[in-house]
């Protein structure tokens, strides 16, 4: 009996290039949803999570075009985030990305995420298997707590849009990590969301 988690970075949202916060998927994105739902496709699903940020929510549609058995939920635990500020591990080459970021979206994050990790990295009964569309961050933390890494390290994860992790617990053991930022599904002309280097 196993709990899998599949976590998906949302696709490409239009008003990414402009700094705009949200917005809904770019042509590029809803080709990179179109894949991830047909890479899913015949994984069964029992709950599709997804944070309520349009561009999740339109990649989460997506899913659910191919499965009309499921039915994509919302859920804050999702949201984009802040996990953690500089620490005194952190490397100093960070430091510039936390110039703009306040105390309270660091609080606001670190709360969000060990409510997620209470809800969702939690064995549950029988053979589950859990969709979960969210952020780069998030999924960095999630992958992170897997790991027992140390904090800072979720700043040294990068997913790309669309791209697949999973995660697995059998029962009585700890959970795994299986499978990271799989991009076999996206061609290479739709890898996008990462460094310049690992777009090649």
């Amino acid at each position: 009996m196993t709990h899998y988690l599949y976590l998906v970075r949302h696709g490409e949202h239009q008003d990414a290039e402009h700094g705009l916060v949200d917005g809904p998927l770019s042509p590029r994105g809803r080709r990179q949803a179109s894949l991830i739902a047909d890479r899913l496709s015949g994984v069964p699903l029992d709950a599709v999570w997804h944070s309520p940020l349009e561009r999740a929510a339109q990649t989460a549609r997506a899913v659910a075009e191919r499965l009309p058995s499921v039915s994509p939920q919302p859920t804050a635990l999702l949201f984009d985030c802040i996990p953690t500020g500089m620490t005194p591990e952190t490397p100093g080459v960070f430091e510039p990305f936390f110039g703009s970021v306040t105390e309270a979206d660091v609080e606001a994050g670190r709360a969000q995420m060990a409510d997620a990790v209470g809800e969702f990295l939690v064995r549950k009964q029988g053979d589950v298997h859990e969709l979960l569309i969210t952020h780069n961050f998030v999924i960095s933390w999630f992958v992170r707590e897997v790991l027992q890494a140390p904090e800072w390290r979720w700043m040294t994860l990068n997913q790309a849009h669309c791209g697949l992790t999973v995660l697995a617990q059998k029962q009585g053991r700890p959970w795994t990590l299986v499978s990271h930022n799989d991009l076999a599904h996206l061609p290479v002309e739709l890898r996008t969301g990462l460094p310049d280097l690992y777009s090649v």
